[in-house]
């Protein structure tokens, strides 16, 4: 497990760009950190991964500080949002050097996964495209099979087809070896078929978090009409994100949070009554409203 308690960082002593920020991310799951550019999200993987030095709080995995932990160095790979490469080296240079720091790192898997891309291993990796770039490092990332594995906008710069090879990749690697994965991204919609828990990064702090399957199963689109005059009032029942009525025609967000909805809207013998399925982006729209804010300031 990951906890994160109380973590700030400055640079050059001006406004935190993490404050007092505290989470929790437990194993064997895939955990998404979405935030506009300039969140935060970049700085606090460097400051899980010791690239960069927290200035108050502490960063346990397993509960042992990750800070200059060389034990804990063999069980985390790190691929950045700006990657980096030895101007010469080619994509088996590459997985030689990882080989050197990571004992359980898999030569095959590296081999077996470039000749699925058509990638050439033995060309220089500065002559290949930014996507291209992009599945070396997570090639060499994934052979390394440590516990934890942490991506900085894990699909820049992958076309669809490649993005959705890669998202099946790290579902096995969750699968086989009970990896943890930290994934960051300004996309919701890059994030939403593959991740188990989201947490949303806000101004230097986690604003709001949760698992995905209880965010869809708890929160519905509800539109609805009754024979006679009604508004917002007739439904206090129920948790409402957001209402609004046009002409005969109600539609309501609502967060049921264990209350059958559906079976209290039936009992007032509505005219219409359907229930629409939101994407994970409204979810998160209607959730930031009701916390007072507006998502497109947010993300």
């Amino acid at each position: 497990m990951i906890e994160i308690n109380n973590l700030s960082k400055t640079f050059n002593r001006q406004d935190y760009v993490l404050e007092n920020l505290n989470c929790q991310i437990k194993d064997k799951a895939i955990y998404g950190l979405v935030g506009a550019n300039g969140a935060g999200k970049s700085t606090l993987l460097r400051i899980i991964n010791s690239i960069y030095q927290a200035d108050t709080g502490t960063v346990l995995i397993d509960g042992q500080n990750v800070y200059d932990n060389e034990s804990l160095k063999q069980e985390m790979a790190f691929v950045p949002d700006d990657l980096f490469f030895y101007p010469s080296y080619t994509l088996m240079d590459m997985a030689q050097f990882y080989k050197a720091l990571y004992k359980k790192f898999d030569m095959n898997y590296v081999i077996n996964t470039a000749n699925v891309l058509k990638l050439n291993i033995n060309a220089k990796i500065s002559s290949f495209s930014k996507g291209m770039k992009r599945q070396c490092a997570l090639i060499c990332a994934l052979a390394t099979n440590a516990k934890y594995l942490f991506f900085d906008e894990t699909f820049d710069g992958l076309d669809p087809v490649v993005r959705k090879y890669f998202k099946k990749l790290l579902s096995e690697a969750m699968s086989k070896n009970d990896t943890t994965i930290i994934m960051t991204s300004h996309n919701l919609r890059e994030l939403e078929d593959i991740c188990d828990n989201l947490g949303l990064l806000y101004k230097g702090n986690i604003l709001f978090e949760s698992d995905i399957d209880t965010l869809k199963t708890n929160m519905y689109k509800v539109q609805i009409s009754l024979k006679e005059d009604f508004n917002k009032k007739t439904f206090k029942k129920l948790k409402i994100l957001s209402y609004k009525k046009v002409g005969s025609v109600a539609t309501i967000i609502i967060d049921e949070n264990g209350f059958n909805s559906k079976e209290y809207l039936e009992s007032l013998n509505p005219v219409i009554l359907d229930y629409l399925p939101l994407t994970l982006e409204e979810v998160f729209i209607y959730q930031m409203e009701a916390l007072g804010y507006e998502f497109e300031s947010v993300i």
